[in-house]
C-alpha cells in the first residue's frame, strides 16, 4: 500500500492539488461503475471510446478523492477535499507506477506470450505448481496495456511465483509490456494469424513478441516457432518439440476417442502419458507446461502424473438458468482474489434479482497470509452481497464478514448434503471455487438442464462492438440500442443488463410485454415501444415505457387514454414515414399533429425519427438522401411548431457507418451490436451468438439406403451417418434439409441428409473421425447459411427456440 505522496516522490511528479497526501492507495480504478473501495482508490482518467474524464463526477460521487487526469477537469476546481495528479498520459503514468512496484518482488516472473494459448498454459501451470508454491497467476485474460499493469499491482510478498500473460495487437506493444512485467523466465506458446491484421508478417508480427524476452535468462518454447539463431545468446533455451534436439520431445502420440496417449522423452527419461485432449493446440499446450516443469526441476514422473490429471478448462465466466427461478454465474474452474473482484463486478451487474448471494471456496495461500484474509474480507463487505456461502477450512476470521446470512461448510460434499436445506431462490448465486474443490458439481445441481443444444452469447463480444460502433459517432450523439425479438435471439434482461452497465442511452422493444419483463428484471433505463396498441396503454403507463406513435387515430386513443388518467407530459416518440410505408406520419399530416399537440398536455414529444429503408446499399443512396432530407426539413417544420426541442434520430445501423451526417441526435443500433455486419463494412465486429449441438449416435448405411422422413435422403454410397439433436422445434428450419445445411464438426463441414425432423437431423459425416458427444456448430457461417435458404441472419437468429438454451460467457 503506498500514499499519494509516497507515489508523487517515486514517479518524480508534483501534484496539481493536494489535499491530503498521506491518503492511502490499494486499489487502481479507471472505470467508475467499479468501485469497491473508494477511500484507496487511485481514479486514472483515461481516454479510449469513451474519455475517462467525463466519468470523474461519477467517480467522486462513489466516494473516490484521488485523481490522476491529463487536463484540467472543471468539476474538480471548486473541490477542495481532493488530490490530483495531471500527466501527460495517464495510462503511460499506471504503467510506471506497475513498474514500479513489480521491481518490490524478487521471486521469478514467468512471462507468456503467443498468438493462442496464453491463458490456458497460465491457468494450467497454476494448478501443476501449486502443490510445492504459492503461485499468482494474472487474472481471466487480463493481457493488454492496460489489462497487464491491474495484474501486476495485486504482486504481494507472500507468493513465490508469478505467471503473467501479455498480449499485443499491434507493432509497438510489446515494449510497455516488457517494462512492467520484466519476466526472468519467458514462454512463447506459438504463432498463428490472431491479430496479425496490423502486422505486415509473420515475422514482424514474431519479432513484435519476443520483446517480451529481451532481458529472461530462460526462453521455453516449441522449436517449431522459435530457432536458437533468433534470440540472445545468453539466454537458456529450453525447448519442446518432434526432433531429437528438443529437451522435450513427443515421439509418438495416439488418439483414442477423447483421449491422447502420449510418449514423450523428458529430457533422457521415456515417459508415457494419457490426456484427455486430441486436438494439435491443447497438445502443444501440454507441452509447453512439461518444458517449464522441467525447466523448474520437476522429476519425470511427479510431470506425467500431474499432466495426467489436466482438465479441460472453461476460461469463462458463464451466465446460465437456474432453477427456482435463480440465474447462476458460473465461475468455478479457478479462485483467486484479482478474479473474484471481477466475477463480484459481473454479479453486481445482474438486475433481474435483487438478492445476490456467494458461493465462494478457499483461495490458494489463504491460511497462511493475513493481508490475504484482510483484502478478501474488505472486499466481501463492499460487495452488496445478501447471502455468502463458504466452503473450506473455518477460520475464526470468518465472523468479520458483514453478511447477515454467513453459511460454512468444510468440503463441496458437505454443502451438497445440505444443499436441499438452502432457500436459493429468485436469486442472482455466484458460484467461485478453486479447481480442487469441484464447483462444477454445485454448478450441475444448480442450473437447468437442457437437452444438449444451446446457444452461446459472448458478452464481451457485445461490449466490443458497442464500443466500435461508438467510435464511429460524435460524442454528444445518443445510441439507442434495439433489444427487441429477445435481443435478436440473444435473450432480454441478459443483454439489457449489460446494455444498462455500458451506459447506452435508450432500449427499444417491439411489443409491450418485452418492456414489461425488462422493468420486472430490473431494468431503468428508458425504453422505447415500437408497436404499442390500446390494449397495452396501461402497461406503458405502470413500467414507464414510451411507445411510438404512428397514426393519427392512435395518437386520439392514447391522449384520451392519459387525460381519463389524469396524466400529463407522458414521453412519446413520433414516427415519420418517409419510404418505409410501414408506419408512420406522412410529412403533409405533419400540420394537423401540430394543431392536436398544441391543444394538450398530455403528452410531450420525446423524440421525432424515421427508418431508412436501404442505407446499406450504394445502389440506393439517392434515395437514401431523399429520405434524409424529407425527415430533415419535416423536423424543423414540427420543432417550430411544438416550441421545443427533441431527440431527432434517423440513422440505423448501416447508417452509423455510411451516412454520419445522418448521426443527429442519436442513431439506433441494431444487428451490429450483435455481430451481423450485413453490409460488409466493419470486419473487426466480433461474433456473438454461437449455436451449438451434439451427435447422439452414428450409423454404418450402406448404399440405397434412405433417410428421414418421406425417404428424402436417398445415399448413393455406403455412409457414416450422425443424428444431431437439432430440428425445426428448436429454429433450424426444414429448408436446411437434403444437403442445403452444412454443419461443421471437428473442422469439416457435413451437409444434412434428408429432412429435418422436428428435434433431430442427421449429417452425412462419411470418412470422417466423428464420435458421439462431439460438439456440432450449426451455423459455421450465418450470412452463409442465411443465404443458402433465401433469407437474411435475422430471421435465423429470432427464430432460435426458447427451448434452446442460452449460455451467456464473459471472458
Amino acid at each position: 500500500m503506498y500514499t499519494i505522496k509516497f507515489i508523487c516522490e517515486e514517479l518524480n511528479i508534483k501534484p496539481l492539488i493536494s489535499n491530503d497526501l498521506t491518503s492511502k492507495i490499494s486499489e487502481l480504478v479507471y472505470d467508475s461503475r467499479k468501485v469497491n473501495n473508494p477511500d484507496e482508490s487511485l481514479f486514472f482518467a483515461l481516454k479510449a471510446t469513451r474519455d475517462g474524464h467525463d466519468f470523474i463526477p461519477d467517480a467522486y460521487k462513489k466516494g473516490i478523492r484521488n485523481f490522476v487526469v491529463s487536463h484540467s477537469v472543471a468539476f474538480l476546481e471548486d473541490k477542495n477535499d481532493v488530490n490530483i495528479i495531471q500527466v501527460n498520459h495517464v495510462l503511460h503514468f499506471m504503467q510506471e507506477l506497475v513498474s514500479y512496484h513489480r521491481k518490490q518482488f524478487h521471486y521469478p516472473i514467468i512471462g507468456i506470450t503467443g498468438s493462442n494459448g496464453k491463458s490456458i498454459v497460465k491457468a494450467w501451470l497454476f494448478q501443476l505448481l501449486i502443490p510445492e508454491k504459492k503461485v499468482y497467476q494474472s487474472p481471466k485474460s487480463y493481457n493488454s496495456q492496460l489489462g497487464v499493469a491491474l495484474s501486476l499491482w495485486n504482486l504481494g510478498p507472500q507468493y513465490d511465483l508469478a505467471l503473467i500473460e501479455a498480449g499485443i495487437s499491434e507493432p509497438g506493444e510489446m515494449y510497455s509490456l516488457q517494462q512492467m512485467i520484466q519476466p526472468n523466465i519467458g514462454i512463447f506458446t506459438n504463432i498463428g494469424v490472431a491479430h496479425s491484421q496490423n502486422f505486415p508478417s509473420k515475422q514482424e508480427k514474431l519479432k513484435e513478441k519476443m520483446k517480451l524476452f529481451s532481458e529472461v535468462e530462460t526462453l521455453i518454447a516449441g522449436s517449431e516457432y522459435i530457432k536458437r539463431e533468433e534470440i540472445d545468446p545468453k539466454i537458456r533455451l529450453v525447448t519442446w518439440g518432434r526432433t531429437d534436439m528438443d529437451q522435450i520431445q513427443l515421439i509418438h502420440e495416439e488418439t483414442h476417442s477423447q483421449l491422447s496417449k502420449l510418449k514423450i522423452r523428458i529430457g533422457e527419461v521415456i515417459c508415457i502419458c494419457q490426456v484427455p485432449f486430441t486436438d494439435r493446440a491443447s497438445i502443444e499446450n501440454i507441452m509447453s507446461c512439461i518444458a517449464c516443469m522441467y525447466f523448474m526441476g520437476y522429476d519425470p514422473e511427479t510431470i506425467v502424473e500431474r499432466i495426467q490429471n489436466l482438465k479441460p478448462l472453461e476460461m469463462r465466466l458463464q451466465l446460465k438458468k437456474g432453477i427456482n427461478n435463480s440465474s447462476i454465474i458460473d465461475d468455478s474452474y479457478s479462485n483467486d482474489l484479482a478474479s473474484l473482484k471481477i466475477s463480484l463486478e459481473f454479479l453486481n451487474q445482474q438486475n433481474q434479482h435483487s438478492n445476490k448471494s456467494l458461493i465462494l471456496s478457499e483461495m490458494e495461500g489463504l491460511a497462511e497470509s493475513e493481508k490475504l484474509q484482510q483484502k478478501l474480507i474488505a472486499l466481501l463487505n463492499s460487495s452488496q452481497l445478501q447471502k455468502f456461502i463458504w466452503v473450506g477450512n473455518r477460520y475464526p476470521w470468518l465472523k468479520d464478514i458483514e453478511i447477515d446470512l454467513l453459511q460454512d461448510y468444510s468440503s463441496t460434499e458437505e454443502f451438497l448434503d445440505h444443499l436441499t436445506e438452502l432457500d436459493l431462490s429468485n436469486e442472482s448465486i455466484l458460484i467461485k471455487g478453486a479447481r480442487k474443490y469441484q464447483f462444477e458439481r454445485i454448478v450441475q445441481r444448480l442450473a437447468l438442464r437442457s437437452h444438449g443444444t444451446v446457444l452461446e452469447i459472448n458478452l464481451n463480444a457485445i461490449s466490443n462492438n458497442l464500443m466500435l460502433y461508438r467510435s464511429l459517432i460524435p460524442k454528444n450523439v445518443k445510441l439507442m440500442a434495439m433489444v427487441k425479438a429477445f435481443s435478436y435471439g440473444s435473450g432480454s434482461f441478459e443483454v439489457a443488463n449489460l446494455l444498462q452497465f455500458s451506459k447506452v442511452d435508450y432500449l427499444t422493444v417491439a411489443f409491450a410485454d418485452e418492456g414489461v419483463e425488462l422493468r420486472t428484471a430490473g431494468i431503468a433505463l428508458p425504453i422505447m415501444v415500437l408497436s404499442p396498441d390500446r390494449d397495452t396503454f396501461q402497461s406503458l403507463i405502470q413500467h414507464n415505457l414510451e411507445p411510438e406513435v404512428y397514426s393519427m387515430d392512435f395518437l386520439d386513443e392514447f391522449l384520451e387514454f392519459l387525460k381519463e388518467q389524469n396524466i400529463s407530459d407522458f414521453k412519446i416518440h413520433l414516427k415519420l414515414d418517409t419510404g418505409m410505408h410501414r408506419l408512420g406520419f406522412f410529412p403533409s399530416e405533419i400540420p394537423e399533429v401540430l394543431e392536436k399537440l398544441n391543444g394538450q398536455n398530455q403528452v410531450r414529444v420525446q423524440s421525432f425519427f424515421t427508418h431508412l429503408v436501404a442505407s446499406g446499399d450504394p445502389g440506393q443512396d439517392p434515395f437514401t438522401e431523399s429520405q434524409i432530407s424529407t425527415y430533415l426539413a419535416a423536423a424543423k417544420q414540427l420543432e417550430s411548431g411544438l416550441g421545443y426541442s427533441f431527440i431527432k434520430h434517423v440513422a440505423n445501423t448501416s447508417a452509423i457507418v455510411r451516412w454520419p451526417q445522418a448521426h443527429l441526435d442519436m442513431v439506433r443500433l441494431g444487428i451490429g451490436l450483435y455481430g451481423v455486419d450485413m453490409d460488409k463494412n466493419l470486419p473487426s465486429l466480433e461474433q456473438v451468438s454461437c449455436l451449438k449441438t451434439t451427435v447422439t449416435q452414428i450409423k454404418e448405411l450402406p448404399a440405397g439406403e434412405t433417410v428421414g422422413y418421406d425417404r428424402k435422403g436417398i445415399l448413393s454410397r455406403d455412409s457414416k451417418i450422425a443424428t444431431v439433436k437439432i430440428g425445426y422445434a428448436d429454429g433450424y428450419s426444414r429448408r436446411f434439409g437434403n444437403s442445403v445445411g452444412k454443419m461443421q464438426i471437428n473442422g469439416f463441414l457435413a451437409p444434412t441428409v434428408g429432412n429435418i425432423c422436428m428435434d433431430m437431423c442427421m449429417l452425412d459425416v462419411t470418412g470422417q473421425n466423428v464420435q458421439v458427444g462431439d460438439e456440432v456448430l450449426v451455423f459455421p457461417s450465418i450470412v452463409q447459411a442465411a443465404s443458402d435458404i433465401g433469407t437474411i441472419p435475422y430471421e435465423l437468429l429470432v427464430n432460435i427456440s426458447s427451448r434452446v438454451k442460452r449460455v451467456y460467457y464473459y471472458e
